[in-house]
């Protein structure tokens, strides 16, 4: 049975806390709950265990308005995506001559296709290939500021949004506050950026960029490739949640939650996609909008692997909680009660 947050936090007594133990030890072996261990009624064997993960992170979805937060995210996020994108590029022009002329080619023609989706041919012609090969000549201060300057306040929004929604979801809201949180998710923005500037020349030139770097190396970089991509999204989405919870947990700990956001993402980019293709091909009742209904329907089903992913940790820890979390509940319990 999930309960809300505070009443998570209601259910905190006193006494002993057991310390963490690995989680595949513990999703079996562990025994009923008690008061002094700061959690809930702990399920036994692997179903069991299953089963009540499935149950208590869907309900808590619906009782924290995931879809609602999604939403939310996903529309800042695109808010903040074409000032971004002008900005990265902008700071990629001065780094032109340790790219490579290959590569700048192949952001060049990215942006540009891209850019078709959502505007006209006679605007990308006439705006955006000017103002890309201006650019990516090499760096323009006065662009890359302004571009900044507009996704910083969109972007980290969207990523308060992602640091509120885990705070909630672990029952520990109110533990941090509002200037805190909000810088937090300014610097985890940050963060964000400066992996995107590395991000963007791997993903569009691809393994390519990789095979000329290490020719000897070519089938096993085509093979490797994705699954490395994979190992670094679920690293990135650990190191999100675990910095998102107002105390210090161990990282490992939220690996389930990213394990599991990267499968919705990858299930719900394909199930999109077919959706999209069958719904959007041809004659299409939305016109000029179809493109940027896609790309948000796509930020939607991101920032929802996200925010599912996250809650599924915050139950694992609402059932086996860590020191630091059980005494963080238990305080803020008595000071409720207080």
């Amino acid at each position: 049975m999930s309960c809300a947050p505070r009443a998570c936090r209601g259910g905190a007594g006193s006494g002993r806390v057991r310390r963490p133990e690995p989680l595949t030890l513990m999703l079996v072996t562990a025994p009923p709950a008690t008061p002094e261990d700061g959690g809930l009624p702990r399920p036994s064997g692997v179903l069991g265990v299953a089963r009540a993960l499935l149950v208590r992170t869907t309900l808590a979805a619906f009782q924290q308005r995931l879809t609602g937060l999604a939403a939310e995210a996903a529309f800042f996020t695109l808010l903040s995506l074409p000032p971004l994108v002008l900005g990265l590029i902008g700071t990629l022009g001065w780094f032109r001559p340790a790219l490579g002329e290959f590569t700048v080619g192949e952001i060049r023609f990215w942006v540009v296709e891209t850019s078709g989706t959502v505007l006209t041919d006679s605007v990308v012609q006439r705006v955006v290939v000017p103002l890309l090969d201006d650019v990516l000549s090499g760096g323009r201060a006065a662009i890359v500021s302004i571009g900044f300057v507009i996704s910083l306040w969109s972007g980290s929004r969207a990523m308060n949004v992602y640091v509120d929604t885990i705070t909630v979801a672990y029952g520990l809201d109110g533990l941090r506050g509002v200037i805190r949180t909000r810088l937090l998710s300014f610097a985890l923005y940050l963060v964000w950026i400066a992996l995107g500037l590395g991000a963007i020349p791997l993903l569009v030139a691809g393994p390519t960029l990789l095979v000329d770097l290490v020719p000897d190396l070519a089938n096993p970089v085509r093979v490797l490739y994705w699954p490395v991509v994979s190992l670094v999204s679920i690293v990135f989405l650990t190191l999100l949640y675990s910095a998102a919870v107002p105390v210090r947990t161990p990282w490992w700990r939220d690996l389930p939650g990213a394990v599991l956001a990267l499968v919705i993402w990858i299930l719900g980019s394909f199930a999109l996609r077919v959706y999209l293709g069958v719904s959007l091909s041809g004659l299409s009742i939305y016109g000029s909008l179809a493109a940027p209904i896609a790309i948000l329907a796509w930020l939607y089903v991101t920032a929802f692997a996200v925010l599912a992913g996250a809650g599924l940790n915050a139950q694992i820890d609402l059932l086996w909680p860590t020191r630091v979390t059980a005494e963080a509940r238990r305080r803020l319990s008595a000071g409720d009660q207080g």
